[in-house]
């Protein structure tokens, strides 16, 4: 058998362009790496801070920074990027445009197909901490709008511990607190949207909760996790024993 090599470090297949963040991780979440079943490479922006990202766009000053990020995990040999926020959804083109492999910057590329999957009369519901800066503008960042699918964006309440903790940058969280307030953004949700079908967790930060949604809600939950999984198949399809 003959190996290539061209690179000092192999077997990390997904490279995630991370924020400049120090609030904790916890399993489930895409900074924590036991939250995969194979390796995973790590790129930090620094200065990325949450709030430099969430915002009606996120700053244009750190276009470049993660376009650099980019081509550093290209050369150091992934296969696929990802990031570790949804509102980076408007850098997706430009991203995908500066390496040689596919980027995925955001769980709402996911959209499109969540919608087609339970069709044109239920509506995938958007989860983020704040609904009043998500916009069509992230949207059509990964190839779609709001006016040709049918999405209910749900924020969180403005006094939530949530967004304090993530956009805050804390160094604590209670998880405790944090699944409480996701559960209760659930039911919320099934209230104003009672044609609901489908749940895409735009916040990266989520993903440690999916369960608890999906367990509240009998709906299929969509997050970054669920893409990264479904690129892994993509880029290494099982082998099939033949009888």
């Amino acid at each position: 058998m003959k190996l290539k090599g061209g690179f000092t470090n192999y077997g990390e297949v997904i490279g995630v362009i991370m924020l400049d963040t120090r609030f904790p991780r916890p399993a489930g979440d895409i900074g924590n790496a036991r939250s995969y079943d194979f390796p995973v490479r790590y790129k930090t922006v620094q200065g990325a801070l949450p709030v430099r990202i969430m915002g009606d766009d996120p700053d244009p000053e750190l276009l470049e920074p993660f376009i650099a990020a980019a081509r550093e995990l290209e050369r150091e040999g992934v296969k696929g990027i990802t990031t570790s926020c949804g509102f980076l959804a408007p850098f997706q083109r430009k991203l995908a445009e500066a390496v040689n492999i596919p980027v995925f910057a955001s769980a709402l590329l996911q959209v499109p197909v969540a919608s087609a999957l339970i069709g044109k009369n239920r509506t995938v519901g958007v989860f983020t901490e704040r609904r009043q800066h998500m916009n069509d503008r992230h949207f059509q960042g990964v190839g779609w709008s709001q006016k040709d699918l049918r999405i209910h964006v749900q924020g969180m309440k403005p006094d939530a511990k949530f967004p304090q903790v993530y956009i805050g940058n804390q160094t604590e969280l209670d998880f405790d607190v944090l699944r409480a307030e996701m559960e209760d953004m659930t039911r919320d949700f099934l209230r104003d949207c009672p044609d609901a079908g489908a749940i895409v967790l735009e916040c990266t930060n989520m993903c440690p909760f999916s369960t608890f949604i999906a367990n509240i809600s009998g709906l299929p939950v969509f997050d970054i996790n669920t893409m990264i999984n479904l690129f892994m198949n993509a880029s290494r399809p099982r082998v099939f024993e033949q009888a």
